[in-house]
């Protein structure tokens, strides 16, 4: 099996889903976060979260250059 450079699961497309304490399947509500951008998209339905994900999917991937353990990076 050939290795490939790109990752079939970036890191650029992992996220944290938190739902509010009083949600409901019938009202849904939240937010999510990107991990490596730390952009947080909040949502009011299952509808709204489903179009966060869609509206996050049309940006281009671009992974970010690993940093150096002086510049910050959090481990």
């Amino acid at each position: 099996m050939p290795l490939t450079a790109t990752s079939k699961y970036p890191s650029r497309r992992t996220y944290v889903l938190k739902v509010s304490n009083d949600a409901t399947p019938d009202a849904l509500a939240g937010f999510l976060e990107n991990i490596v951008t730390g952009r947080k998209l909040q949502f009011a339905s299952g509808r709204a979260l489903l179009d966060a994900i869609a509206g996050e999917l049309r940006e281009p991937i671009h992974e970010l250059p690993e940093r150096s353990a002086g510049d910050g990076a959090r481990e």
